[in-house]
C-alpha cells in the first residue's frame, strides 16, 4: 500500500511541477488572472506532493526512546499541513489575485496561448487524476466513495485525489473564464473566476481538514476489523468475557491494540499467558497492521 501510495504521489508531482511552469508562462504573456491562479494552484500542489513525500518516508522511521510507537503518525500531520497550505496560500492568493483583477483589470494578451495551455493541463493533469482515482478505487474496495474516505486510515489516497480533482474544476473554471473575456471583452469574468477557482481551493482544504484531523487526533480501526478482533479473543474457551477492545491507527499500516479481558476462575496463572501469547499471534496473523498488543487481564466489568 505504501509503495502504491509513492507511484500516486510521484506521478501527481511530475504533472503538476511541469503544468504549473507552462501556466506562469501563458499568464505572463497573457496577464490573465485566472491563469495565473492556475500557476499558483499547481505551485501549490507541487509543493504539497513533496510534503506528502516527505511524510511518508518520515513514517518509516522506526522507534526509539522518545517515540516508543514510531513516527507512524507524521503522515498525518503533513496531511493536515498540505490541507493548510491549500487553503491559506491556494485559496488566499487566488482570491486576492481576482479581487485585484476586478478593480483594477488589465488588457489581456493573445487568449490563444491560453488555450493551448490549458488543453495540455486538462491532458496531463488528467492522466495524473485518472493515476490517483484508480489507486483509490482499488484501496476503497466495495465501499462507498464517500465511506471509503471517511473510514481510510491513508490519507495520500484521497488527499492527492481531492487535489487532483479540484485541479480539473479549476481548469474548466479557467477556461470559460479567458473564453467569455476573450467573447465580450470584459475582463471581469477573468477576475470573477480567479475567485470561483479560490472558493474550490478553499472548500477542497476544509474538506481534506475534516478528514485527517481524526487520524491526527487518533482514530480506531474501522468497525470490521474490531468486530473480528473481538470474535478471536471470545472464541477461547478460557475467556469468559471481553470487557472492552481499544484500538488506534497510529499509521496506515500500524494499528495498536488494548484488550481487557475476563478470564475463567479455572484458569491457572500459566494457561493464561499461554493463551494471551496466543490471542496476540492471531491478531497480528488475522491483521498484519495490528502492530502492538496489550491484554489487561481484569475482572468483568
Amino acid at each position: 500500500m505504501a509503495g502504491s501510495s509513492k507511484k500516486v504521489i510521484i506521478a501527481a508531482l511530475i504533472g503538476n511541477g511541469l503544468i504549473a511552469i507552462t501556466k506562469f508562462i501563458a499568464a505572463g504573456l497573457t496577464r490573465s488572472s485566472a491563469m495565473l491562479s492556475e500557476g499558483i494552484h499547481s505551485l501549490v500542489d507541487t509543493g504539497n506532493q513533496l510534503l506528502l513525500l516527505y511524510g511518508l518516508k518520515a513514517s518509516k522511521r522506526p522507534a526509539d526512546q522518545a517515540f516508543p510507537f514510531g513516527h507512524g503518525r507524521e503522515l498525518y500531520f503533513w496531511s493536515f499541513i498540505v490541507a493548510i497550505m491549500i487553503f491559506a496560500v491556494g485559496a488566499g492568493i487566488s482570491v486576492y489575485e481576482g479581487i485585484q483583477h476586478l478593480l483594477h483589470p488589465s488588457e489581456a494578451g493573445n487568449p490563444m496561448v491560453n488555450y493551448i495551455v490549458l488543453g495540455f493541463a486538462m491532458v496531463f493533469e488528467g492522466a495524473a487524476w485518472y493515476y490517483a482515482w484508480k489507486a483509490f478505487n482499488e484501496h476503497r474496495g466495495r465501499k462507498g466513495y464517500l465511506a471509503a474516505v471517511h473510514e481510510g486510515k491513508d490519507p495520500t489516497m484521497f488527499v492527492v485525489l481531492f487535489e487532483d480533482s479540484a485541479a480539473m474544476l479549476g481548469l474548466v473554471v479557467a477556461f470559460f473564464g479567458v473564453l467569455l473575456t476573450d467573447i465580450t471583452g470584459l475582463h471581469y469574468f477573468d477576475g470573477a473566476a480567479s475567485i470561483l477557482i479560490g472558493l474550490i481551493l478553499g472548500a477542497t482544504a476544509a474538506w481534506l481538514a475534516y478528514e485527517t484531523k481524526s487520524l491526527l487526533i487518533g482514530e480506531s480501526a474501522d468497525s470490521s476489523t474490531v468486530k473480528r478482533l473481538k470474535q478471536l479473543a471470545i472464541a477461547h474457551e478460557e475467556v469468559e468475557h471481553v470487557n472492552e477492545l481499544l484500538t488506534m491507527h497510529l499509521g496506515p499500516e500500524d494499528i495498536l491494540v488494548n484488550l481487557s479481558v475476563d478470564f475463567k476462575d479455572s484458569a491457572t496463572a500459566e494457561r493464561v499467558e499461554q493463551v494471551i501469547a496466543r490471542i496476540t499471534a492471531e491478531f497480528k496473523e488475522d491483521h498484519p497492521a495490528v502492530k502492538r498488543v496489550f491484554i489487561e487481564a481484569e475482572s468483568r466489568k
